[in-house]
């Protein structure tokens, strides 16, 4: 293996290794000698040879061995670039579907991007992946309408047709009227820019002042705005705080109270001991009456009594059990 050769300096005086091409340098079986033979500055010219990896000395210095490297690791972004402006030409010429999709994939990053912008002011349950799919639809409009001869720049022109694209998407998916959202709008401002010069919440007449409209068409805005608060059930209500559903939390008029069942079930409990403690024809008289839904003649005809007697019995029989239920209370 030979030292690679020493080539003057710009100056003239001394000398620097000489440069070796980016190109792979395939290693000769022998170092061969320059044909020629004579020097040139005091230096022999001899082709350098070297493998990769090995150590190169120059007048007792290291020298530096380039590597061999591909062309595809020496591609550089002036490259990339180069390549899409051919891609745009040639696509502007043939049209063809493989090449959009080839543009479409190279230029995916400002969907989720403009998605991404415009789902920040959006409500949580929207799915920003649902953006991201009406934003590629908007990027291939973009790309088959684009004119790179105009000299404009595509990356604007793009994020305006994606940005687009899934706005109109957004209001085909809204049951409430464009004009209502609008209104809604001017409502939100003036209440703010009362709230400001007040320091107050502004009444509804005052309001009403403020939009140049009738108190009764507030009202009646009113009534239309309601159908624009929608509320996700299955949103937690504190996620922070591992919370449930909000469909968990509404209130379901048809269940059972399961502390006023308990409650009742102790009283009936306390009555029934209460009634098992009175006499015989006192606890005859209330089941009777209670139970089986006699009338005190009805009951008298059963007993063999008068109606004054079966009420005199009634009466003694209530005033014994509540002061039963009163002990048993204050045990």
């Amino acid at each position: 293996m030979t030292e690679p050769t020493p080539v003057p300096d710009a100056a003239g005086g001394g000398s620097r290794t000489a440069t070796v091409p980016p190109e792979p340098i395939v290693p000769a079986p022998a170092a061969k000698q320059a044909s020629n033979g004579h020097r040139q500055n005091g230096a022999p010219r001899t082709e350098a040879t070297s493998e990769p990896g090995a150590n190169t000395h120059v007048n007792g210095t290291p020298a530096a061995v380039p590597t061999a490297v591909t062309r595809a690791d020496a591609r550089s972004g002036d490259d990339v670039e180069a390549g899409i402006v051919a891609l745009w030409r040639s696509y502007g010429q043939s049209r063809e579907q493989s090449q959009r999709d080839r543009l479409v994939l190279h230029y995916a990053p400002l969907v989720k991007y403009v998605a991404g912008r415009v789902g920040t002011g959006l409500p949580a349950h929207v799915d920003v992946a649902d953006l991201i799919q009406s934003g590629i639809f908007g990027l291939v409009d973009a790309i088959e309408k684009f004119e790179p001869e105009r000299g404009l720049k595509f990356e604007t022109y793009a994020m305006q047709r994606i940005r687009g694209a899934i706005l109109d998407d957004l209001r085909s998916q809204d049951w409430v009227p464009r004009s209502v959202r609008s209104r809604a709008r001017d409502v939100e401002r003036a209440l703010e820019r009362l709230g400001a010069k007040l320091q107050r919440t502004p009444t509804d007449r005052e309001l009403a002042a403020e939009l140049k409209i009738g108190l009764a068409e507030l009202r009646e805005l009113y009534g239309q705005l309601q159908l624009t608060s929608v509320v996700a059930l299955d949103e937690l209500i504190a996620p922070n705080k591992g919370g449930s559903s909000l469909a968990e939390s509404l209130p379901d008029d048809a269940a059972e109270d399961p502390v006023a069942s308990l409650v009742d079930q102790d009283s009936r409990r306390q009555l029934a001991d209460a009634i098992a403690q009175l006499a015989e024809r006192d606890r005859v008289v209330v089941t009777l009456y209670y139970f089986e839904n006699l009338t005190l003649a009805e009951i008298g005809k059963v007993l063999g009594v008068t109606e004054s007697r079966v009420c005199q019995l009634h009466t003694r029989a209530v005033l014994r059990l509540r002061t039963k239920l009163n002990e048993q209370s204050e045990a």
